[in-house]
C-alpha cells in the first residue's frame, strides 16, 4: 500500500497497487508512455486477488470517497473525438466524486447494473442496437469499458451490421472497410439504453481517417468502429461500447448508487472524423 496522489486535494492514503512482473503491447516510450492502469472496479472484480480469495480490494474512487475526499462514490468520464485525428489532443477528462455539467447536453440517463452474467459482475447494462431503425440486437446484457477503443457487438449482430453497411472485412487492420464513395450511404446506428436512443451518427462510425496509417490501414478505404465480439448473442455479454462510443457520450459510473449514467454532448455529431 502507498499514498497515491491524483491531485494536491486527492490524495488517497493506504491505497492498494499492484505491480506488473511483465507487460504486453504497453508503449513506455512513445511521446505519451503507459506505465499503469486506473482500474475503476467495480470491485467485485478485485476479488480473487489476495491470498484470501474471497476478499476484495478497496478501488481508487471506493478509497475517495471512504476517507471523504469526494461527495459521492461514482467517476464521471467525458471524451471528445480528437481534433483533425491528432494522437497528442488531449480531449479527455475524468471528475471523481461529481458529474460536470458543463461537459453534457440536456439530462442524464441513469439505468442499474444488468442482472446479466457475466455482465453483471463489470460495468454492465442493458441496451438493444438497431442500425437504420432496424434490430440487430434484441434488448441484451453488456459493459462499458473505456479501455476498449472499439465498439463490439455479438457475432450475429455484428454480421447483420456488416451486410446492412456493405463493408468487407480488412485482413491488414481487422476492421470492417468500405469505399469512400460508400461513405454518404451510412445510416444511424441506434443503442437504446433506459427508453433512450443514443445515435451514433455516420460519422460516429468511422475510424478517424487522418490516422487510417497509424493503424496500418490505407487512405483508399474508409473503417468502421464496430467489430466483432466473437462469440453469439445469449451468453450474457453481448456487447462492448468502448471508447469510439463513449467519445460521443458523457458517462457515469455510480458505485455508490450501483448504475450508469449517460447523456449527449456537444460532440455528439461532430463531423471530425
Amino acid at each position: 500500500m502507498d499514498q497515491l496522489s491524483l491531485s494536491p486535494n486527492l490524495a488517497i492514503k493506504n491505497q492498494s497497487i499492484g505491480v506488473a512482473n511483465s507487460t504486453y503491447d504497453f508503449d513506455t516510450s512513445g511521446a505519451v508512455p503507459v506505465d499503469g492502469i486506473l482500474g475503476i472496479g467495480p470491485v467485485d472484480l478485485t476479488r480473487g486477488s489476495l491470498s484470501n480469495k474471497t476478499e476484495t480490494i478497496p478501488t481508487v474512487v471506493d478509497n475517495l470517497y471512504s476517507q471523504g475526499l469526494i461527495a459521492e462514490n461514482l467517476i464521471s468520464i467525458s471524451f471528445r473525438p480528437s481534433a483533425n485525428g491528432s494522437t497528442s489532443d488531449k480531449n479527455g477528462e475524468l471528475s471523481f466524486g461529481s458529474v460536470d455539467g458543463s461537459k453534457h447536453v440536456g439530462s442524464l440517463t441513469y439505468v442499474p447494473i444488468t442482472k446479466q452474467q457475466p455482465a453483471g459482475v463489470h460495468w454492465g447494462i442493458d441496451q438493444s442496437v438497431r442500425y437504420d431503425n432496424k434490430s440487430i440486437l434484441n434488448s441484451t446484457g453488456g459493459v462499458i469499458d473505456s479501455g476498449s477503443t472499439l465498439i463490439y457487438l455479438a457475432s450475429d449482430a455484428y454480421d447483420a451490421y456488416k451486410v446492412a453497411t456493405g463493408a468487407t472485412l480488412d485482413s491488414t487492420t481487422g476492421l470492417l472497410r468500405i469505399e469512400p464513395s460508400a461513405y454518404d450511404k451510412l445510416k444511424n446506428l441506434d443503442f437504446v439504453i433506459g427508453g433512450e436512443t443514443f445515435t451514433l451518427v455516420p460519422n460516429a462510425q468511422i475510424w478517424p481517417r487522418a490516422l487510417n496509417t497509424y493503424i496500418g490501414g490505407s487512405n483508399d478505404w474508409v473503417y468502421l468502429v464496430v467489430n466483432d465480439l466473437g462469440e453469439p448473442s445469449g451468453n450474457g455479454l453481448d456487447f462492448i461500447n468502448g471508447y469510439a462510443w463513449m467519445e460521443r457520450f458523457y458517462t457515469v459510473y455510480d458505485g455508490g448508487a450501483n448504475r450508469m449514467g449517460f447523456a449527449k454532448t456537444s460532440w455528439t455529431n461532430a463531423t471530425t472524423n
